[in-house]
């Protein structure tokens, strides 16, 4: 079973001056946990830690929250996931890559994106006023993170979701 840990006010601070180097982002408003040592979840709501983990004896709760991010052993960098870019939009203001419509297209199948950004590291791809998810950046690439199951499809020359 993948452990869970709720982030101490010390933690939760640390993982906020990360995303604000990040991404400009200054304040999460939730409560955050860690499954294993990668993926962070945040929730709100009425249910307590305690209450959580007497759950969890039974259950596998990774549902009691929403995947936010994952953080990159190696490096210590965060890669939002889709839903965490759209849950803090109106605070990302660095590291965002804007797509022209044929590279959004590109990106929503899950291609990678031949692209130099002259940056290194996580950017937050955006199409007009949509977030889709977070690529890393490379000298000479832009890899895709957004999961099979999410990535459009094309059939008969026309793309389904």
């Amino acid at each position: 079973m993948i452990p869970l840990k709720f982030l101490s006010k010390n933690e939760k601070e640390k993982l906020t001056a990360q995303l604000e180097k990040q991404f400009g982002i200054k304040e999460i408003p939730w409560e955050i946990a860690k499954l294993g040592k990668e993926r962070i979840i945040v929730f709100s709501g009425e249910i307590s830690e305690k209450e959580i983990f007497e759950f969890d004896r039974f259950a596998r709760i990774e549902g009691i929250g929403l995947y936010f991010a994952k953080i990159d052993e190696r490096t210590g960098d965060i890669r939002l996931s889709i839903e965490g870019a759209h849950l803090l939009k109106s605070q990302i203001t660095k590291n965002i890559f804007e797509l022209d419509e044929k590279q959004a297209e590109q990106w929503m199948l899950g291609q990678e994106l031949n692209i130099s950004t002259g940056k290194r590291g996580f950017l937050i791809m955006k199409y007009k006023d949509d977030f889709l998810g977070t690529g890393k950046a490379s000298e000479n690439k832009i890899s895709n993170f957004v999961p099979k199951g999410r990535r459009l499809k094309y059939r008969e020359n026309k793309i389904e979701e």
